[in-house]
């Protein structure tokens, strides 16, 4: 029986394993969140809150997505707003899960309007029982430019924010980034002076996913029209990993991560974890498959912590990121040639396409033998015919240095 510790200590607070519901739709109400804690999740992140006096009216339809080829969506948009029910309502079901649930995590997600609000709030959902504050200063689709991702990008406003709530509650205190920035750990560290004890990112992007062409509006379509909203998805999770390693990086930062955006497996929540995130947030992927994903993911993380002889899921928190470095550090010295399988390659011409209207002209196609052939002069290693094979008949080979290059081909690691 695989024996592994993959819990968390996050903020001064005890995760059973590091997963929780994002604030989003899949974490709306009590019974939803009761039924997270049931499958096993070890937190949730309860829908934003925000201040009695806003008001939520939401359009429908408000999903739209976007396929490739024969997959399931790999983009989901998203139009929604904070959470809809009465600000009593949402307060009383923090109660009872509380009550209910002492051993989980809850995480309450709040969005003030200004100063005062921000810091009601906070007072309120410490009062409620929340264990940690997420103050929502992201979300892409607000009807209201005092709140979301218009306010993310202004950071001597969320200093501002983040100190009255640390004025309004004594709890650990997240700082939940938006995407929609080019630098995001400006944004963090005015956050950390506000008081931000640790920083969640990403939320979604801005984005249109798709136009109807008979229509010529945007998806979903709301009579007649549509609007820019929140992306989410496993097609993010680059864009995430991205500002996940870049706030681990950044030493005057110094702040523990949440890290949320297309995390869908086990792979992808280890990819997370090695780039510095300590605990992980979730909600496209169980829109599409539901809370039981959490066994999945426990039981991926145990194996490989078995699988590689580690302890405990903390010791490996970070430590991809001395690998991460500047592009004009890396070696430029060697080229890496490429192996054809011609058992495995099935004759489709794909990669000699690629090659030659996409590459270096180093493919060709032999129609007799019906398979690919290469000339090792033209190919400069880039290894785009490698991805584009549907059937994994291409391989890395042998290393070669380039000419007047020194250096030993078996020194370097690919």
């Amino acid at each position: 029986m695989i024996n592994r510790d993959i819990s968390i200590d996050f903020l001064g607070v005890h995760f059973e394993n590091p997963f929780c519901l994002s604030s989003s739709p899949v974490g709306n109400c009590y019974e939803m969140c009761k039924k997270a804690y049931q499958a096993g999740w070890a937190g949730v992140v309860f829908k934003t809150i925000g201040p009695k006096s806003f008001v939520v009216d939401e359009v429908s339809p408000r999903f739209d997505k976007l396929d490739k080829e024969d997959t399931p969506f790999v983009g989901f948009k998203n139009m929604e707003q904070i959470a809809e029910h009465p600000l009593e309502e949402n307060l009383r079901d923090l109660r009872k899960l509380k009550n209910e649930f002492p051993n989980k995590v809850l995480i309450a997600s709040i969005m003030g309007t200004d100063e005062k609000t921000w810091e009601e709030l906070a007072k309120l959902v410490e009062e409620a029982g929340a264990d940690i504050i997420e103050m929502n200063l992201s979300c892409p689709q607000m009807t209201s430019h005092a709140m979301g991702s218009d306010v993310g990008t202004n950071p001597e406003l969320c200093k501002k924010y983040c100190q009255a709530v640390k004025r309004g509650s004594k709890l650990p205190l997240l700082a939940k980034m938006t995407p929609n920035i080019t630098d995001m750990t400006v944004v963090a560290k005015a956050c950390k002076e506000g008081g931000a004890d640790g920083i969640a990112a990403i939320n979604t992007i801005k984005s249109i996913c798709n136009i109807d062409l008979e229509k010529k509006v945007g998806l979903p379509i709301i009579n007649g029209k549509s609007s820019i909203s929140g992306y989410s998805g496993k097609a993010v999770k680059p864009i995430a990993l991205r500002f996940i390693s870049q706030l681990n990086n950044d030493e005057d930062l110094n702040l523990p991560i949440s890290g949320i955006g297309g995390i869908e497996n086990y792979q992808d929540a280890l990819e997370f974890i090695l780039l510095g995130a300590s605990t992980l947030q979730v909600t496209t992927a169980i829109m599409q498959y539901g809370y039981r994903i959490v066994e999945d993911l426990n039981n991926g993380l145990m194996h490989y912590l078995e699988d590689h002889k580690i302890e405990k899921l903390a010791d490996i928190v970070g430590v991809a990121n001395k690998n991460i470095v500047p592009a004009e550090n890396l070696d430029r010295s060697y080229k890496v040639s490429l192996h054809f399988d011609s058992d495995k390659c099935i004759g489709c011409g794909r990669c000699v396409i690629s090659c030659y209207d996409g590459a270096h002209q180093a493919l060709t196609f032999n129609s007799k033998k019906r398979r690919p052939e290469i000339d090792k002069e033209k190919c400069v290693g880039c290894h785009l015919c490698k991805l584009v094979c549907p059937v994994s008949a291409i391989s890395a080979a042998e290393i070669k240095m380039k000419p007047g290059r020194k250096g030993k081909p078996e020194t370097k690691v690919i």
